[in-house]
C-alpha cells in the first residue's frame, strides 16, 4: 500500500484515468460492434452511416493513448474494407 502522500495521489489519479480509458474503450467496441452487426444484416447503407461514428471513436481512443496510432489506422482500414466488400 502507498505510504507517501504523493504515492496516494498517484493511485487516485491512476484510478481516474483507468475509468476514462475504460469508457473510451467501451465506446470504441460498441460502435465497431454496431457497425459489424449492420453489415452482417446486409444493411450496407446503414453501415455507411455508422462508419463515421466508428472512425470518431477510434480516433479519440488513439488521441488519448488507449490505442496506438498504427492500431487505430489498421482498425479504420479494416472497417472501410468490410464496407467496400459489402457494397460491391
Amino acid at each position: 500500500m502507498a505510504i507517501t502522500s504523493s504515492a496516494k495521489k498517484a493511485i487516485r489519479n491512476a484510478e481516474k484515468k483507468r475509468v476514462f480509458n475504460l469508457r473510451r474503450k467501451n465506446a470504441l467496441q460498441d460502435t465497431t460492434k454496431a457497425f459489424t452487426k449492420t453489415l452482417a444484416a446486409k444493411d450496407a447503407k446503414m453501415a455507411g452511416e455508422l462508419l463515421p461514428a466508428a472512425y470518431k471513436a477510434i480516433d479519440k481512443a488513439a488521441k488519448r493513448g488507449v490505442l496506438k496510432a498504427n492500431t487505430a489506422a489498421r482498425k479504420k482500414s479494416r472497417l472501410a474494407g468490410l464496407l467496400a466488400k459489402a457494397q460491391a
